[in-house]
């Protein structure tokens, strides 16, 4: 993993907290591999970072420890880490997952 990246991808706690802590904001995309509405969002998620200045990160939780540590229902979820903290959240809608204008409005929302 390069944490330099601007859209690195993690796959554990401890990675995942030296990031939130290093970076004083974060937009971060929870999802699961096995998951299809995950599938279908990643891309759009991954397309929208490279355009970004922002700093954002995959949150790879195949297990799910890290949404049960952070209180995540359903995949995939948004998340924006302010000075190591959630501050704002974007769960996805059982069977249907996130659209690319909720994917959008959350983004702006994270100034």
């Amino acid at each position: 993993m390069n944490t330099k990246d601007k859209c690195a991808l993690v796959d554990n706690e401890h990675d995942l907290e030296e990031i939130v802590k290093a970076n004083d904001k974060v937009i971060a995309l929870l999802y699961a591999s096995w998951c299809p509405f995950c599938a279908r969002f990643l891309p759009i998620f991954e397309r929208h970072a490279a355009g970004e200045e922002r700093k954002f990160l995959l949150i790879r939780d195949d297990r799910e420890s890290m949404a049960d540590k952070y209180g995540v229902e359903v995949v995939p979820t948004l998340l924006f880490f302010e000075n190591g903290a959630i501050s704002k959240r974007l769960e996805g809608v059982p069977g249907v997952g996130i659209t690319e204008k909720q994917r959008a409005d959350f983004i702006d929302a994270c100034t």
